[in-house]
């Protein structure tokens, strides 16, 4: 499943991410953040912080250097003008 997962994701960083430019207001992009999660954490919780990411990208978060965690947890939202604490 982890395989499937991973070629789906080249899939899209491949063919689709070009056509769409650049619009994470992450590092590293969310494309990115899902092949290490899921490489790290496996095809269920990898998908679980990978959507979790995608959730936290909207107006009210801020974005910025957001690696994958070390350990399994759901990263919370930083706020603009929050300090950047890892």
């Amino acid at each position: 499943m982890s395989r499937l997962i991973l070629f789906l994701l080249n899939l899209y960083k491949r063919f689709m991410s070009p056509l769409l430019g650049q619009r994470c207001r992450f590092y590293p992009s969310c494309s990115d953040y899902a092949r290490v999660a899921v490489s790290r954490f496996g095809p269920w919780r990898g998908s679980l912080l990978a959507g979790w990411r995608i959730l936290r990208c909207q107006p009210l978060c801020a974005g910025g250097e957001d690696p994958v965690p070390e350990h399994f947890h759901f990263p919370r939202c930083r706020n603009h003008g929050e300090p950047d604490v890892h």
